[in-house]
């Protein structure tokens, strides 16, 4: 039988030294304790103290609101980060899908007036709060906005499993996938994609010296059609679907599928260029230059993450963010799009999204490389993004070439949340698949690291819901106790470079398993029925 060999939390571990901090500021939900030293504890709390420190309010009709930030396509990237310990996400998520408007449009930002985002749209993708001196804005060229809202919905159905709540929404939900699927600003009938204006990825302007005061569709627009709005609006399907069953609803959920796999043919007929999805598609208009179908950007990740692509497909774009990483001159491969434009807009080689490095693009990709047999790979960015946190006490929203910080022109917030989220969802492999971790996914990937006992703490705060797992690695083989409020665990664990698993014991009685690879990664799975705290122990060969 294997044993643990230290108790956790400890200040001092006799063999290793000082192995935690004086306050325990590791000790968080998630964080993680290890018998080594605190180094990624103290990196998962510069994430956490980055998220928490960015949340503010809003006050509008009478209503106060925690915004993080105040534009609700940030606030869902960042619910990745804040969802385990923010207890007000539901107010601004409602008050976004309550002034839903009629034809299904979602509006994004609340800003002050005399900001002028207002400005830079017409009467109808505005609403005014003279009394609050705040706007309501919906940036007509923006094409994520309604996916967006699912995937918060989404998140907040999996904390709250409030079903009633989820019954009152999902109408609006749907009309909001309905829309990006048949308006004709937003739709290519043609090719059966979501199309958007000329933007660089998901971005909000085009290269046009107008953009910066002007966000609107107009007649004639140039519009292409970019592979994350349409990753975006599949993965909304799939999550549809999936909400569509919470409450019983077969037959919706099954239509749902079938639109979704529509769309998945044609974004692989049109976007797909063998190794990764093409930057921009032009659609009623020329190439901004001879680049884009090698341009690499953001949002393959994110297509990966939301499960877009199968194995071969993403290991392809994996490995081709492997492969720009020994060509590139810049000083990681975390592009925002690769190679850049000569210039877009005002901005050159290197600034702001027209070709700076980004930690959401890090999260992603890292994230991405767990969960396609690049664990190394993963665990390499985030040790990477460890050594960088750790020299500028934080980490910022995008990075020049050389690695220095740029001016803040974004929610640092965002990349900070992706980065915990790779932490908390790849490397710990702890994910909810149902409601409150009633169900979970459970992939850890510690052998990856240098860490060979160790703590994990993951949940929701606002619940009192604790995922708490201990791990140890040893010669004979290794251990993981889960402690949960799960019925059911869907366990995959990876195994150490090299070694096989000769018997699984649960809860110490021999318990058959499969053998699995994902690629070269070797993996055992069990699928076992859990009452609070389960020990799986992996003996090998």
């Amino acid at each position: 039988m294997i044993e643990f060999r230290h108790r956790l939390p400890a200040m001092n571990i006799p063999e290793q030294g000082h192995n935690g901090t004086y306050n325990n500021e590791e000790l968080a939900i998630p964080g993680i304790l290890t018998t080594k030293d605190p180094v990624l504890g103290k990196f998962m709390h510069t994430l956490r103290k980055n998220i928490y420190c960015s949340r503010s309010l809003i006050f509008l009709g009478g209503k106060c609101m925690m915004v993080n930030k105040n534009w609700i396509r940030d606030y869902v990237y960042i619910m990745k980060g804040m969802k385990y310990f923010e207890d007000k996400m539901l107010p601004f998520l409602d008050f976004i899908i309550e002034n839903q408007r009629e034809d299904g449009q979602f509006y994004e930002l609340v800003k002050q007036m005399d900001d002028y985002h207002w400005k830079m749209v017409n009467e109808d993708c505005r609403k005014l709060y003279e009394e609050d001196n705040l706007s309501l804005v919906r940036l007509e060229l923006e094409a994520d906005i309604e996916f967006l809202v699912v995937e918060g919905a989404k998140c907040q159905y999996q904390i709250s499993g409030d079903d009633a709540w989820l019954g009152k929404v999902l109408p609006n939900l749907e009309r909001g996938i309905d829309y990006m699927t048949s308006d004709e600003k937003r739709w290519d009938r043609e090719h059966g994609l979501v199309k958007r204006a000329y933007t660089i990825d998901m971005w909000d302007f085009i290269n046009n010296p107008a953009s910066p005061g002007d966000r609107r569709i107009h007649e004639n627009e140039p519009m292409c059609a970019m592979h994350g709005d349409n990753s975006g609006v599949y993965c909304a399907m799939l999550d549809l679907a999936w909400l569509n069953r919470r409450l019983g609803r077969e037959e919706k959920a099954l239509n749902w599928e079938k639109r979704a796999e529509a769309l998945r043919e044609n974004i692989f007929r049109y976007l797909w260029n063998g190794s990764f999805f093409v930057h921009q598609f032009p659609l009623n208009c020329a190439p901004e230059d001879d680049k884009e179908n090698i341009r690499l950007s953001i949002s393959n990740p994110y297509d990966i993450n939301r499960g877009l692509t199968d194995l071969a497909q993403s290991r392809a774009i994996i490995e081709e963010y492997m492969r720009r990483r020994n060509t590139t001159e810049k000083f990681a491969e975390w592009f925002t799009v690769d190679p850049p434009y000569e210039k877009f807009l005002t901005y050159k080689n290197g600034e702001y999204v027209n070709g700076a490095i980004s930690p959401f693009t890090a999260g992603e990709l890292a994230k991405a490389a767990f969960n396609n047999g690049y664990e190394d790979y993963g665990w390499d960015i985030l040790s990477r993004f460890v050594k960088l946190a750790e020299r500028d006490g934080d980490v910022y929203f995008l990075y020049y070439p050389d690695s220095k910080p740029q001016d803040q022109r974004g929610p640092s917030t965002w990349g900070a949340a992706a980065l915990l989220s790779a932490i908390d969802e790849g490397l710990a492999g702890i994910v909810n698949t149902d409601v409150n971790y009633r169900k979970i996914r459970f992939s850890p990937r510690f052998p990856v690291t240098d860490y060979e006992e160790l703590r994990y703490f993951t949940g929701y705060e606002k619940n009192d819901t604790v995922v708490d797992v201990k791990y140890i690695l040893m010669e004979a083989g290794m251990r993981y106790d889960i402690t949960s409020p799960a019925i059911e665990i869907d366990a995959h664990f990876y195994l150490p470079e090299g070694k096989s698993c000769a018997k699984l014991l649960v809860n110490g009685k021999e318990t058959p398993f499969t053998a699995v690879s994902v690629a070269d990664s070797r993996y055992v799975d069990v699928k076992v029925q859990a009452e609070k705290t389960v020990s799986f122990e992996i003996l090998f060969a």
